[in-house]
């Protein structure tokens, strides 16, 4: 075990880190006399959820704007107009309770006229306050943004804003179009469900708030230092284990959890120095971490909060979804594996003692309940139920989980603890939505999105895999600056459409590309801040950290082009036969490009012998029987080579044996 000091000043630097690569971390610690608001907004709100899901979810103009009245309340409560200022301010000032006073009376103006807005404002026109409402809200909106998620999500909506005002003084008619007065527009994106309260809301207010909610439970149960454990009684002993162990927890941490830098740091400063202690580079260490904890958003059955969105704009169940998504994310968390394998060899990184690690069989006997409400949540889902209910019994089953063990045992405090903090969780998940849903507005009424999807037909020559690529990097670089639901929401709007309509892709295949990019983007140099979130744990060089996470998980670029060209790996229009195959050498293909991109098969590759296996490793990725045949062969091939020459030895570290 490490000294106390040092993992206080470990806590210390995570919490610098996450406030200054996760914008959704730089809230108010002091709140003052507020804190009492802040703990009744937060507590009322996930109770007007529990009781949403148990009875059934209101209409959408009535449900959003509670939702998103009351969280936008809580964001100008908690985050303060400035980055930095929440270190130093020692409660809410002035103008930013005025904010948050009227944020409530903007959202909750759609449910006290309700009536008044659906009925008589058709026929007759909106009033004069309804367009000051509209805009104050919009204005609230784009403000919240700004402060819980970034800069980057406004920038683009007010871009959208701008083009749908002034669009007919564009040039080119291929994206001119008639302008909308302010007014109209405003009250078009904040007064109907055209706009703001559109699918993105829609799907947060009610599937997305529980499942954050459920992930806080699960927490509070202790889950996390369960995942830590599990992970290495399975990996710890073999080659590399503690590069392995990190690996397998953030997988499992990622089926209760969608952010990446947040995941990154959260189980990163716990195994990133455990990892440097083992013999990996500090750029390594800080790298594989950021790769698996990123992989998190594509790990059934919680994923990114994207994919519920998906659910709904492709009219496919989300278990479906959810399934669809189980081969993509094992051959992502296969890739990530192997990298950190034989970087282990190459460094004869070795286990640690079975003496050190925890033992599996009593890890399971007494900590295994803890996997209960993940096991509830995917008997729910494949039964039919809805994602709400799945998530409703998700928490009630947590709760009772945590009653079985005296230092989890939940209180009737730290149930309105666990409540407040589920609703500030959910803050910044609601501004994207509700910051996703006026671009979404825009992009419809001037059929913008029609046009940019026959603008990427036309790059890509009418052919699938340029116009695959061109949407890639759409989405890589939307990721560089808005979350990943909010790029989600974008992309799905503007560049999906080019592949369903324009090249007959599957529409589960189109949606799953562009929100697997989405969420690699998090890992993609320039601009990639889960890497950069790691190299600040790991005290490591932030690009080379980037560059390495890229390189290290180099395989999950080329899978969502596959399952574009072959759906049967999100289980469409799948056989036994042709699925095992495309697994298969999926999986052997992997072991190409990793050994590759490390430079190690079996023994150090040299350089000619790298540009051989990374083809080789891509051949076999694609499911077709003569590529598969030539890639296996030149893998094989360079085995044999590698097997004949002289081994070198490495200077082992590590613990115990390798595998």
């Amino acid at each position: 075990m490490p000294p106390t000091h040092s993992v206080k000043s470990d806590a210390v630097s995570a919490d610098e880190i996450l406030e200054k690569y996760d914008r959704e971390s730089t809230y108010r610690k002091q709140l003052g006399k507020w804190v009492w608001v802040v703990s009744f907004l937060a507590i009322s709100l996930t109770l007007f959820h529990l009781f949403t899901a148990y009875r059934g979810a209101y209409e959408a103009r009535i449900q959003g704007p509670i939702h998103l009245g009351t969280g936008l309340g809580l964001i100008f409560l908690l985050y303060p107009i400035r980055k930095g200022l929440q270190r130093v301010q020692r409660t809410v000032p002035w103008y930013d309770a005025v904010l948050a006073f009227a944020a409530l009376a903007v959202g909750y103006y759609n449910v006290i006229f309700y009536e008044r807005l659906v009925t008589e404002a058709i026929v007759i026109g909106y009033a004069r306050m309804d367009y000051v409402v509209a805009s104050l809200g919009v204005l609230l909106v784009l403000e919240a943004a700004r402060r819980s998620v970034g800069l980057p999500i406004v920038v683009v909506s007010v871009v959208a804003l701008l083009y749908a005002m002034y669009g007919n003084w564009i040039p080119t008619k291929l994206f001119a179009h008639r302008g909308f007065e302010w007014s109209k527009l405003a009250a078009d994106l904040y007064l109907t469900t055209k706009g703001i309260f559109s699918t993105p809301i829609q799907v947060s207010s009610t599937f997305i708030f529980l499942f954050l909610l459920f992930g806080v439970m699960l927490i509070r149960t202790g889950i996390g230092s369960f995942f830590n454990d599990l992970a290495f009684a399975l990996t710890g002993r073999f080659t590399g284990g503690q590069g392995k162990a990190a690996v397998v927890a953030s997988a499992m941490q990622g089926m209760v959890s969608g952010s990446s830098v947040a995941n990154t740091v959260g189980s990163g400063s716990f195994t990133i120095p455990m990892m440097k202690k083992a013999g990996y580079r500090p750029e390594f260490a800080a790298a594989a971490e950021a790769s698996a904890s990123t992989g998190g958003q594509i790990m059934p059955p919680i994923m990114g909060a994207a994919a519920f969105i998906m659910a709904t704009y492709t009219e496919t169940p989300y278990s479906q979804i959810m399934l669809a998504a189980i081969i993509p994310a094992m051959l992502y968390f296969s890739g990530v594996f192997l990298g950190v394998h034989f970087e282990s060899r190459k460094r004869g990184i070795v286990g640690l003692p079975k003496s050190a690690l925890p033992n599996l069989r009593r890890l399971l006997i007494e900590r295994g309940y803890l996997l209960l409400p993940i096991l509830v949540i995917f008997y729910t889902l494949l039964s039919g139920r809805t994602p709400m209910r799945a998530a409703l019994l998700g928490i009630a089953v947590s709760f009772l989980v945590s009653l079985f063990r005296r230092d989890t045992r939940m209180s009737f405090k730290s149930v309105l603890g666990a409540m407040e903090q589920g609703a500030r969780v959910a803050l910044p998940v609601i501004a994207a939505c509700a910051c996703a849903g006026i671009i979404v507005g825009v992009v419809v009424q001037t059929g913008l999105g029609g046009r940019i999807a026959d603008g990427i037909i036309t790059l890509g020559g009418g052919q699938l895999f340029f116009t695959l690529f061109f949407t890639m990097i759409a989405c890589l670089i939307l990721g560089m600056g808005l979350p990943t639901t909010a790029n989600y929401v974008v992309t799905a709007t503007m560049a999906a459409p080019a592949l369903i309509l324009g090249l007959d892709v599957p529409i589960l295949a189109a949606h799953m590309f562009v929100f697997y990019f989405g969420i690699v983007a998090d890992i993609t140099p320039p601009v990639c801040l889960a890497a950069y979130a790691g190299a600040g744990l790991a005290r490591a060089n932030p690009f080379q950290s980037g560059v390495t996470a890229f390189k290290l998980a180099a395989a999950a670029y080329i899978v969502p082009f596959v399952f574009v060209t072959n759906p049967q790996l999100l289980l469409i229009d799948y056989s036994p036969a042709g699925l095992a195959f495309a697994v298969l050498t999926a999986i052997i293909g992997m072991v190409g490009i990793s050994s590759a991109v490390i430079g190690f098969l079996i023994r150090p590759a040299h350089a000619w012998e790298r540009l051989v296996l990374f083809p080789a490793g891509i051949l076999l990725i694609i499911p077709n029987m003569a590529f598969s045949a030539i890639g296996l062969v030149t893998l094989l091939a360079v085995l044999l080579l590698q097997s004949k020459r002289p081994h070198q030895k490495v200077h082992a570290q590590g613990a115990s044996r390798g595998a």
